[in-house]
C-alpha cells in the first residue's frame, strides 16, 4: 500500500528540491504503483535513537512529515497527485499538498490518525480547512471515516474524478499541457496563491506587483507579449 518509508521520504524531498532546479523540469506527477497511493507513514525504516527525550518527537515531526509536505508546497513547478488508489494519513496530505489532485473512481482519503489516537501531522490541520472548511475539516478530522473519490470531489479535494483506467493518460494530458505554459509565471503563480491563504489584503496586493515585476524579465513573459501582438500562438521555453 507504498506506505512512507524515512529512506523513501528522503529521496522524494531531493526529487522534488532537484525538479525545482533544473530549468528542463516544467512538470512534477507524484502517483504510485500496485492498488494503493499511499498508506500513511512507515517508520521502520526510520534511523534508530537512543532514549527518547522531551522534545524529540515535535522535532521528528519537523524534520520528517512537514518537511515532506513542505517540499511539495515549495516545488517551484506544477505538482500533480494522480491518486491511484487509498491516501490514508500522511498519503491523504500529500495528495492534498499537490497543485491538482487527479483521482481514480477507486481512490479514497483517510484521515487515519485519529483511528491510532493520534493528532494529524503532515501540514492536515494547515491543509484541510483551507481546502474545505474548518467545520468540514473537523468532521474528517473527528472520525476518521474514508472518503470516496466522488464525495473528495464534491468536497474540493479533488480537481477532477476519472476510471481507473484513464488515470495515468489524464495526468500525462494535464502534465503534458503545463510542461509547455510559462513555467516560471506558473511557480510565481503557486506562491501568490499558497501565500494568499495567510496574509492580509495589502500583502497581497505588494506580493503580486512584485512577481508581475519579477516575471516581466523571463524570456516567457516577452514571448507571450509578443505572440499576442504577432497573433501566433506562444512557444514557451520555461525561462
Amino acid at each position: 500500500m507504498n506506505a512512507v518509508t524515512w529512506d523513501q521520504r528522503e529521496r522524494i524531498i531531493a526529487l522534488l528540491a532537484e525538479a525545482t532546479a533544473d530549468p528542463e523540469v516544467r512538470c512534477v506527477v507524484v502517483t504510485a504503483t500496485g492498488r494503493g497511493f499511499c498508506a500513511g507513514a512507515d517508520l521502520r525504516g526510520a534511523p534508530t535513537a537512543g532514549e527518547r527525550v522531551a522534545g524529540d518527537v515535535a522535532r521528528m515531526i519537523r524534520a520528517g512529515a512537514q518537511r515532506f509536505i513542505s517540499a511539495v508546497l515549495d516545488c517551484e513547478k506544477p505538482v500533480i497527485a494522480a491518486v491511484n488508489g487509498t491516501a490514508a494519513g500522511i498519503g491523504a496530505h500529500l495528495a492534498f499538498a499537490c497543485d491538482l489532485v487527479l483521482a481514480a473512481d477507486s481512490a479514497r482519503f483517510i484521515e487515519v490518525f485519529v483511528r491510532r489516537g493520534l493528532v494529524p501531522d503532515g501540514g492536515g490541520a494547515y491543509l484541510l480547512p483551507r481546502l474545505i472548511g474548518p467545520r468540514r475539516a473537523k468532521e474528517l478530522m473527528f472520525f476518521g471515516d474514508a472518503v470516496g473519490a466522488a464525495e473528495a470531489r464534491e468536497m474540493g479535494l479533488v480537481n477532477r474524478v476519472v476510471p481507473a483506467d484513464e488515470l495515468a493518460k489524464t495526468a500525462r494530458d494535464w502534465a503534458e499541457r503545463l510542461a509547455q505554459g510559462p513555467t516560471r509565471a506558473l511557480a510565481l503563480t503557486k506562491q501568490l496563491v499558497n501565500a494568499s491563504l495567510d496574509v492580509d489584503r495589502s500583502t497581497a496586493f505588494a506580493a503580486e506587483a512584485t512577481a508581475q515585476e519579477i516575471n516581466m524579465t523571463t524570456r516567457d513573459a516577452q514571448e507571450g507579449v509578443a505572440s499576442f501582438v504577432e497573433r501566433r500562438e506562444a512557444r514557451y521555453e520555461g525561462r
